[in-house]
């Protein structure tokens, strides 16, 4: 059954497509959105309970760029949709060695690039980390700062409320509804078809299915893959030691060990902790996502390390957090080569949602063949024989 044309159809109703949906709507035109299942979905890498909100790229200075003006837009989320969604606890970097020691990269550069931008993050030995944050455990962090300009979103409750605001503007939602095939006629994509029997027309299609993107338009193939990552929510025995301030946002040797994590959830009363590491290869249909024993053995021995107190806490909730990662961990935002009235936006490689707020506006302009300077680094691009993820943050070695 043909559905009602539009000037623009999106697939995919995580953060990238509900962010796309709501600009270009905000820019007159009709706009629909598809979505396998409910909003938001079980298995999105944009559903849990929360995300990390920071500006800490190390060297990098578009992503700091980008990031800073993404928490301006979080304040004004709040403020438009009257709830805190993002909370800034602040932003705690652990570091085993001493700044100046070339594991410590990811820190050194992201302190500088926040002192050079005049935000003032407080440097930190090891007696001011067991002053300040008497949960961490004594002598294994010697060195790091905090920054308080950072936090955490409700992560799935964003999505519902963007999801109601795309509806409010005007955006047809259709939920359960899971693309199969891209319809071309004539050298441009002019549709899709569904698995539950429908086809959507429009006059440009935008894939922002995540790591189902690959699914849908094969050549991305070759430069992007599906990754999945351990997270762990806990139910800690002291409470009392991880409620910010006490623990803000943390991310403990992330660069070497992947380790990140929030303070207590104010709603659910759980501690989340997560593995920003190289994941594991994952199909994102055939394969199930399930923590292993491994994951979990690799997690008690962080915790004996980093948070005593935590070891023997029980663990009440686990997830593989699916990843579309793409060969250099940048995003992935442009029209398609060859086929027209075919835009890409995805690759989140771990680190899309905190942008949200920019997202749409880049999703759009590439839509629109707007020029984009932000956009250059994600137009489509070949990969290089050696080329690996570049975001600092993730280039682990002892996970």
């Amino acid at each position: 059954m043909a559905k009602p044309h539009h000037d623009f159809l999106i697939i995919g109703a995580g953060i990238f497509g509900l962010s796309a949906a709501i600009e270009l709507r905000k820019r007159k035109y009709s706009v629909s959105l598809l979505n396998p299942g409910r909003i938001p979905h079980p298995l999105a890498a944009s559903t849990d309970i929360s995300k990390v909100v920071r500006m800490e790229y190390g060297s990098d200075r578009q992503y700091f760029d980008m990031a800073e003006e993404s928490i301006a837009g979080w304040h004004e989320w709040n403020a438009l949709f009257g709830e805190k969604l993002y909370h800034e606890t602040g932003f705690l970097l652990l570091c085993r060695e001493p700044m100046e020691q070339g594991r410590q990269s990811f820190e050194r550069e992201s302190f500088r690039l926040l002192q050079e931008k005049n935000y003032r993050p407080q440097r930190l030995d090891a007696a001011l980390i067991q002053k300040h944050f008497p949960g961490v455990g004594e002598g294994q962090y010697v060195d790091g700062f905090y920054n308080p300009k950072a936090g955490f979103v409700e992560s799935g409750r964003v999505v519902e409320r963007l999801a109601a605001y795309a509806r409010q503007l005007g955006v047809d939602v259709f939920e359960e509804k899971t693309a199969a095939r891209l319809v071309e006629s004539a050298g441009r994509i002019t549709g899709v078809e569904t698995r539950e029997g429908d086809t959507f027309s429009a006059g440009q299609l935008v894939v922002c299915a995540g790591a189902y993107s690959p699914l849908l338009v094969p050549e991305l193939q070759a430069v992007m893959r599906a990754t999945g990552h351990p997270v762990f929510h806990l139910k800690p025995g002291k409470p009392e030691l991880f409620v910010a301030p006490q623990l803000p946002v943390f991310a403990a040797d992330i660069s070497n060990s992947g380790w990140y994590g929030f303070p207590l959830h104010p709603k659910d009363k759980v501690l989340k902790i997560g593995n920003h590491g190289p994941g594991i290869s994952l199909h994102p249909e055939l394969d199930e996502r399930i923590i292993s024993e491994t994951d979990i053995a690799r997690l008690r021995r962080f915790l004996r390390e980093t948070f005593p107190s935590l070891a023997d806490d029980p663990i009440v909730y686990t997830r593989r957090c699916l990843y579309c990662d793409t060969f250099d961990g940048h995003f992935w935002i442009d029209r398609h080569p060859r086929l027209g009235g075919l835009t890409i936006g995805t690759g989140g490689s771990g680190h899309g949602l905190k942008m949200a707020p920019v997202l749409g506006r880049l999703i759009a302009n590439a839509a629109e063949g707007k020029d984009e300077p932000w956009l250059t680094r994600f137009r489509w691009r070949e990969a290089a024989g050696n080329a690996g993820i570049e975001e600092q943050a993730r280039m682990v070695t002892e996970y």
